[in-house]
């Protein structure tokens, strides 16, 4: 019983991935860079972004351990 329970979740798991994927190719690639004027360590992506939009992109996110700026745009 437990194992037809095991292969069922499974199979749903297995979908809910391969969905995932149709979904992220669809949509436009987006390139990125780490941020050249941002200062300090990143903690707000809103201040991210303003500066990202300065530097000529359209947007901007924090990442990573050090907490860097990376800078995006539609590729």
């Amino acid at each position: 019983m437990m194992e037809k329970k095991s292969v069922g979740l499974f199979l749903l798991l297995l979908i809910l991935l391969a969905a995932h994927e149709i979904v992220v190719q669809t949509e436009a690639r987006l390139c990125e860079s780490k941020s050249h004027r941002f200062v300090g360590p990143c903690v707000r992506d809103h201040n991210c972004a303003m500066v990202c939009r300065h530097e000529g992109f359209t947007g901007g996110d924090c990442r990573g351990f050090r907490r860097r700026c990376f800078c995006t745009r539609q590729c």
